[in-house]
């Protein structure tokens, strides 16, 4: 299993969101939507895991890696809505990782409540079902 990702510039921060399982197969696409957020972005970036199932210790250590990535570049890496299954595993010699409830409460800490900004996205990225029944 794969990730699926959307990413939504905001001018003065990014929201990257991802939705599957990070884990060791994932790890490279979840490397490359970084790379993405990297060249196409500026302040700070809201990971957000509301459609993430879960994630391994490699899907973690990827985190740590874009969190550090980013602050080589200026940038600060937040998380919102992690995985039920646990936290991400401290790492006393990288750069902090605060962690938001969900979005909302993301987007509230920065004031950022609308969206601005271009988006770019998987083909296979959720997207909410809009049928009547």
């Amino acid at each position: 299993m794969t990730i699926e990702w959307h990413y939504e510039d905001r001018g003065d921060l990014g929201v990257l969101s991802v939705a599957g399982f990070l884990g060791v197969r994932a790890a490279a696409r979840f490397t490359g939507a970084v790379g993405w957020v990297v060249a196409r972005g500026s302040g700070p970036v809201i990971l957000d895991l509301t459609e993430l199932h879960g994630w391994s210790a490699e899907g973690q250590l990827a985190i740590r890696a874009a969190a550090g990535r980013l602050a080589d570049r200026g940038r600060a890496l937040e998380l919102a809505a992690i995985p039920a299954d646990g936290s991400l595993v401290p790492d006393e010699t990288g750069p902090t990782i605060p962690v938001h409830h969900d979005l909302p409460a993301a987007l509230a800490a920065h004031q950022a409540w609308t969206a601005t900004g271009r988006h770019w996205r998987t083909t296979n990225w959720p997207t909410p079902d809009t049928s009547t029944h």
